[in-house]
């Protein structure tokens, strides 16, 4: 059955549980396939942990947040593209070279952004605290 016609006879909560399916799919795939992942979680769980120790404020959270995702979807798409590259040719390629580096980089500068607003929002109050523990 092609994928138009199938969409059409299935119920609308059933395609939907299938493009869940199908994301959660994708989500273990990168995540498994990927060591930067072991970088990016920890850190990920760390920035949370002390960002609500510190009692940030909502917008503070959403920035939080919206920079974690960014990075772990940046990760995600250099996975899939990475998936791609193998799928069509385990030859060397300079255009494949240069479209892994490509999104190598894209991950880099994400990481380095969220890293900055990060900081921004952290930094100081860590520093603040510190001080007046000492």
């Amino acid at each position: 059955m092609s994928r138009q016609s199938q969409s059409d006879t299935t119920p609308l909560i059933g395609r939907w549980r299938r493009k869940f399916a199908c994301a959660l799919r994708g989500l273990a795939m990168g995540v498994r396939g990927e060591n930067s992942f072991f970088v990016h979680v920890p850190a990920a769980l760390a920035v949370v942990a002390v960002a609500a120790w510190l009692g940030k404020t909502a917008i503070e959270w959403s920035l939080l947040i919206v920079c974690i995702a960014m990075v772990i979807a940046a990760e995600l798409f250099n996975s899939a593209i990475e998936h791609l590259a193998k799928a069509i040719t385990v030859q060397e390629s300079p255009e494949i070279r240069n479209a892994l580096d490509i999104a190598s980089a894209a991950v880099l500068f994400a990481s380095l952004g969220a890293a900055l607003v990060g900081l921004t929002i952290l930094a100081w109050p860590l520093v603040m605290w510190l001080t007046e523990k000492l």
